[in-house]
């Protein structure tokens, strides 16, 4: 593999609809988790979810867009300039504004080596 990679974040394959983009896989990242959460405007409907099986802490960035994520029943509002980080048994939940939101969500399992889970595989269509 060579020393970069440089892909255009709507080129990259799309998980649960294109609302995830697998960019931890689409630049060969092995070390840490990766995903480009994609949501449209006003868009209540992402799941809420912790990560107390796998251990894992996320953190959230927005890339473009606003809205809101809702921690443990808190809503803190989600611009470009806030960032975020979840412990892994903190239940979150994504809410879109009203010009939609893009995330980068980071994530990893203090202490260990990043596992890569399944579903942030590339297809075999797309490899």
């Amino acid at each position: 593999m060579p020393g970069y990679t440089a892909k255009q974040i709507d080129e990259m394959e799309g998980a649960f609809g294109g609302g995830l983009k697998k960019a931890r896989a689409e630049l060969g990242v092995s070390s840490f988790g990766m995903q480009v959460v994609d949501l449209p405007p006003n868009y209540n409907d992402y799941p809420e979810h912790d990560h107390e099986q796998d251990g894992q802490e996320e953190v959230y960035s927005v890339m473009r867009g606003s809205g809101a994520i809702e921690i443990e029943g808190e809503r803190i509002e989600l611009t470009p300039d806030v960032m975020i980080r979840v412990g892994p048994g903190i239940k979150r939940k994504l809410f879109a504004g009203p010009e939609g939101l893009r995330v980068l969500a980071l994530g990893g399992k203090p202490g260990e080596p990043y596992a890569i889970a399944e579903f942030t595989e590339l297809s075999s269509a797309g490899a």
